[in-house]
């Protein structure tokens, strides 16, 4: 226990781990670290200052469904709790949703096609 980086999940995943106990997905929201199909952005980074995208275009988050990079890197910069709060539900929407896609892939005898596809996203 203590995995916590989606790479990880789907390796485990693939030699047959199905329980997963960790605390980075709310550590990395609360550190400005959010988790995105093609890999992790850090919200504090400049370039969201003027960003007006969803964090992750693919995500049906409510963070991601009502708010802007650069709001959330706005909240973030100025302390605002709301920003953990949105931070947080977002990275666990995320993990919800790959073991929600890699349920799937299991029960369609398809794993190795979805993980052969979640690393092509994750290095385009």
């Amino acid at each position: 226990l203590g995995v916590g980086t989606p790479e990880v999940f789907v390796e485990l995943a693939g030699m047959g781990a199905d329980i997963f106990d960790c605390v980075m997905r709310s550590g990395n929201a609360r550190n400005g670290r959010l988790c995105t199909a093609r890999g992790a952005i850090n919200i504090c980074n400049a370039r969201f200052k003027y960003d007006m995208e969803p964090v992750d275009a693919q995500c049906t988050c409510y963070t991601c469904r009502h708010y802007s990079r650069a709001y959330l890197r706005h909240l973030y910069m100025a302390r605002e709790l709301l920003a953990y709060r949105l931070n947080t539900l977002h990275n666990l929407h995320y993990y919800l949703d790959l073991m929600q896609q890699m349920r799937e892939a299991i029960n369609q005898d398809s794993f190795d096609v979805f993980k052969k596809e979640f690393y092509a996203q994750r290095n385009s």
